[in-house]
């Protein structure tokens, strides 16, 4: 799929992240492939995964656009969002039509995000997603050559953590869509259709949902947590 194809397919639409870590039951090739199928169903526009061999099953499973990523930790303990060149040229290799970058300004191999960014554009040429935290990371990835922008590190890094409370950053949604000119994805913490439709409403060009539809464990624990002390 071309880049005009793909950035088609996604706008305004649902990007599903098929996600599942450590004990959950779905944290399989098959478990995290089931939930794709089933966004794929609903009508969902693109899938967003994690791990290679668990994308390249989802991708021989689903006809839907599929974005890639690897994920591990930094060494303070907070994510890192594929940092490996070896990692983005695997998911390209399996079938990816995009790989998402941490594209924050923390080094890894003597590379910040944005610095890791440009060397991936030249080297595969492909479509780079920059997951980022804030305006200065958006502003700094797309500089780099990031094809577009995803907020969804917003709150899981040192800086941002205790930002929103939990609640998706429409503030930070708003700036972006001001001042960069690539596409923005809103992600992180989008707990309802009615986020969804706000974060659209307020410009973004696509939406990620994940733990409210791929991981009942957590959903349900919600649940279980509000009923407790009634």
């Amino acid at each position: 799929m071309k880049m005009e194809g793909f950035f088609k397919q996604i706008y305004r639409g649902l990007i599903v992240s098929s996600q599942a870590e450590g004990n959950d039951p779905f944290n399989t090739p098959d478990g995290v492939t089931l939930f794709a199928r089933a966004a794929e169903m609903g009508g969902a526009s693109a899938i967003r995964s994690c791990g290679i061999v668990k994308t390249k099953h989802i991708i021989q499973h689903i006809a839907l656009p599929v974005i890639g990523l690897t994920k591990s930790e930094f060494e303070d303990g907070y994510v890192k969002i594929t940092r490996s060149a070896n990692d983005v040229e695997k998911l390209f290799e399996i079938g990816c039509e995009m790989v998402a970058i941490d594209g924050t300004f923390r080094f890894w191999d003597g590379l910040s995000g944005p610095e890791f960014i440009t060397n991936m554009k030249e080297k595969t040429g492909k479509l780079i997603m920059a997951d980022i935290s804030t305006l200065e990371d958006a502003l700094a990835c797309e500089k780099a050559g990031a094809d577009c922008l995803s907020t969804t590190l917003n709150g899981y890094t040192p800086e941002t953590e205790n930002m929103n409370a939990g609640n998706a950053n429409f503030e930070l949604l708003k700036e972006l869509v001001n001042k960069v000119k690539i596409p923005v994805i809103a992600e992180g913490r989008i707990s309802s259709p009615a986020d969804a439709k706000k974060a659209i409403e307020l410009g973004a060009f696509a939406v990620v949902a994940g733990t409210v539809i791929t991981r009942p464990r957590v959903v349900t624990s919600w649940y279980v947590n509000a009923l407790k002390g009634l």
